[in-house]
C-alpha cells in the first residue's frame, strides 16, 4: 500500500477501521458467534463484530481516511453555533482569480516542495468543514472582474464590471450616475456596529478588492486624481485613495449621528496613490525618480497621519516589526509604490517588506483588542497577477502564501467565536490536463502513468501539465522571481520546443493558445470555505452575493448596525 496520507493520518488499527466503518455503514452487525462475522474490541457504544466480508473494505486506507474525515466534519457540525450574531469576530479572505484547478495545482506544488506526491496534500483551508460555489458573472458581463464581484462578496449586491460599491444602475465611469446608487459593505456596518475594522492586500491598498470594502466608484480605475477625468472631479467624485483616508469622515456624512473611529489596520502596497507628484515626497525606498501620481498636491499619508496621531505609518518590513500590536491604535503600512512583492520575490525588495502571513496575524494582533470583536478582509492580491503573466510559479507561490495566512488566522482565533471564509472573486483560464503519473511534477511536463520520459504531442513536442487558453504566452526568464518581466517582451502563441526547456524553473511562463497582451480571467464558479459560527450556510451553488449575507448572518451586522444608528447599540468602544 502506498503511504498517501500525512504522518497524522497514517493506517488506522483493525478495531478503529471497524468502528469507522460502522458509523459511515450505518448498520448493526448481529449479535452472532457465526464465524461470518468477527468480534472485535470496539467501544461500549458500538456493535463488537462485523462481517469479515467486510474487512477488505474497511482495511483499505482509502476508506478510512475518508471515514475520519466525515466523523471530524460531523464533529465540528455538532459543535456549530447556529444562530444569528454567534460570530464575535468575521475573516474574509479573498484568493484573488484563485478559481479550482489554482486550488488544486497549489496543493500539489506545496507538498511536493516538501518532498511528498502532492496529490493528497490539502491546503489549511482544504480542510475546513462547509464548501460551496458562487456564480461570478457582473450584471453586465458574462466574465467578471475584481471591482463587480468584490462588490457582490462585500455588500450582497452583485453590479457592474469595473464599478465599486455601487449599484447596478450605475454607468462605469459616469460620476454622475452613482448618486443614489451607494452600498453599505460589511466592513462599514461592523464599523458603525462598533467592532474593529481592517483590510490586507499583496496588492494595492486602492486596487478593485480592498477598495471595495470602503470606497463608492463608478470606476476601479479612479484610485487618484490623476487618473479621474476632469468632469468626474467637477462633478464632486472623490478618487478611491482620498476616501480610504477620509473613511471616517465620509460614513459619518453618509449616516449623520453616528461616531465611527475609523478603520484601524490597513496595510498592502499603493504608496503612489497616496503621494503628491513632487519628489521631494519621495519615500527613502522609492523605486521612481517621482514616486507620488497625485496631481492636486495633497499628501494624504501626512494627511491620516494628522487625523491618527497615536496610529504607526510603516513603509518597510523593520517599521512593521517595530509596531506593538498591544498599544497601537491604528496601522497604516504601504511597502511599495504600487503593488507588493510577489511572495517567491519578496526578498530582493529594496527595504524589506512584510509577507501576507505576517499582515494577517499582526492585524489579527491589533483588531483583537476590542472586546466588541472584528471584521478583516485579507486578499492574496498577487494569485491574480501571477495568472495574468501565464506565470503558474507565481500564482501558486502566492496561493500557498494565502493558505499560510489562513492557517496564521485560524492559530490566533477560536472556532467558538470566529467565521472565517476563504474564496476568490473569480478565475483564469488555466487549466491542468495531460494524463500525468502521480507524483508527477505539476510544474513539469507531462509524463504518462508508466512511463519515464515526458508524453508527445501530435507534433513530437512535450507538453506541460499546466497551461492557460490565451495570455502573452512562453517565456523562459530562467530564474527570475518577478512575474511581471514577461511584459517587457511580446506575447507568443501556439506550441514551442520545450525539450531542453526547465518547465519547472520560477522564470518559466507557460504557453497559451490565444496570444493576447495579458491573460483574461475565467468565468466558471469558485469555491467558498467556510469554518466557525454561521458557516453551515455556505454550502450549495449561489450567488456570489450570498457571501456578505453568510457573514451578515455569523455577525448579526445588519441589526447591530441598525441599533447603532437609532442609538440603541451596546456600549461603543
Amino acid at each position: 500500500m502506498h503511504n498517501l496520507a500525512q504522518p497524522a493520518l497514517r493506517r488506522l488499527s483493525r478495531s478503529a477501521l471497524s468502528l469507522v466503518g460502522l458509523l459511515l455503514i450505518g448498520c448493526m452487525p448481529p449479535d452472532t458467534s457465526d464465524t461470518a462475522y468477527t468480534r472485535l474490541p470496539l467501544s461500549p457504544e458500538t456493535p463488537s463484530t462485523v462481517p469479515q466480508a467486510f474487512l477488505s473494505t474497511i482495511d483499505n486506507q482509502w476508506y478510512t481516511e475518508s471515514a475520519a474525515a466525515v466523523a471530524e466534519t460531523n464533529r465540528q457540525v455538532q459543535r456549530l453555533a447556529l444562530e444569528a450574531g454567534s460570530a464575535k469576530n468575521i475573516i474574509l479572505f479573498v484568493g484573488d482569480g484563485m478559481g479550482v484547478t489554482t486550488v488544486t495545482a497549489a496543493r500539489i506544488f506545496e507538498a511536493q516542495q516538501q518532498g511528498m506526491s502532492g496529490e493528497e496534500n490539502s491546503l489549511s483551508f482544504g480542510k475546513f468543514p462547509f464548501v460551496g460555489l458562487s456564480k461570478t458573472y457582473n450584471v453586465d458581463a458574462q466574465t467578471a472582474d475584481s471591482a463587480g464581484t468584490m462588490t457582490a462578496l462585500i455588500s450582497g449586491v452583485k453590479t457592474n464590471i469595473g464599478v465599486l460599491g455601487l449599484d447596478e444602475d450605475t454607468r462605469k465611469g459616469d460620476c454622475e450616475s452613482a448618486a443614489g446608487n451607494q452600498l453599505f459593505t460589511a466592513l462599514e456596518l461592523a464599523e458603525i456596529a462598533g467592532l474593529s475594522t481592517g483590510i490586507v492586500s499583496t496588492a494595492r491598498i486602492t486596487h478593485a478588492t480592498p477598495a471595495a470594502t470602503y470606497a463608492k466608484s463608478a470606476d476601479r480605475d479612479w484610485e487618484n486624481p490623476s487618473m479621474m477625468p476632469a468632469a468626474a472631479i467637477a462633478a464632486g467624485c472623490e478618487d478611491i485613495a482620498s476616501q480610504l483616508i477620509n473613511f471616517e469622515r465620509n460614513l459619518e456624512a453618509r449616516y449623520p449621528g453616528i461616531d465611527v473611529d475609523g478603520i484601524e489596520v490597513a496595510l498592502g502596497g499603493g504608496r503612489r496613490e497616496f503621494l503628491p507628484n513632487d519628489p521631494a515626497a519621495n519615500s527613502r525606498d522609492a523605486r521612481s525618480s517621482v514616486e507620488g501620481d497625485r496631481n492636486d498636491s495633497r499628501n494624504l499619508v501626512e494627511e491620516w497621519q494628522a487625523l491618527y496621531p497615536r496610529g504607526n505609518y510603516v513603509i518597510d518590513q523593520a517599521g512593521f516589526d517595530a509596531v506593538d500590536a498591544d498599544s497601537s491604535k491604528n496601522l497604516f503600512g504601504l511597502f511599495n509604490e504600487s503593488e507588493m512583492r510577489y511572495e517567491a520575490d519578496r526578498n530582493n525588495d529594496l527595504a524589506g517588506e512584510p509577507s501576507l502571513t505576517e499582515m494577517t496575524a499582526k492585524a489579527i494582533d491589533i483588531l483583537d483588542n476590542n472586546e466588541q470583536g472584528f471584521f478583516l478582509m485579507v486578499e492574496a492580491g498577487r494569485i491574480d497577477h501571477g495568472h495574468h503573466a501565464n506565470s503558474a510559479f507565481a500564482a501558486l507561490s502566492d496561493t500557498v502564501e494565502l493558505s499560510s495566512a489562513v492557517q496564521a488566522a485560524l492559530d490566533a482565533t477560536s472556532r467558538e467565536d470566529t467565521l472565517i471564509i476563504v474564496t476568490a472573486d473569480h478565475s483564469h483560464v488555466f487549466t491542468m490536463a495531460g494524463y500525468p503519473k502521480r507524483g508527477n511534477p505539476i510544474l513539469g511536463k507531462v509524463v504518462n502513468v508508466g512511463a519515464d520520459s515526458p508524453a508527445l504531442d501530435d507534433h513530437g513536442l512535450p507538453y506541460t501539465t499546466l497551461g492557460y487558453a490565451n495570455g502573452l504566452g512562453f517565456r523562459d526568464l530562467g530564474d527570475e522571481t518577478n512575474a511581471d518581466m514577461a511584459y517587457y517582451s511580446k506575447s507568443v502563441a501556439g506550441r514551442v520546443d520545450l525539450t531542453a526547456i526547465d518547465t519547472q524553473a520560477q522564470g518559466f511562463h507557460q504557453e497559451v493558445l490565444v496570444p493576447l497582451e495579458g491573460e483574461t480571467h475565467g468565468g466558471e464558479d469558485v469555491a467558498v470555505y467556510g469554518i466557525g459560527p454561521g458557516a453551515h450556510l455556505v454550502t450549495g451553488s449561489h450567488e456570489q452575493s450570498i457571501v456578505f449575507h453568510v457573514m451578515n448572518h455569523a455577525g448579526n451586522l445588519f441589526e447591530k448596525a441598525t441599533a447603532a444608528l437609532f442609538l440603541t447599540s451596546p456600549q461603543r468602544r
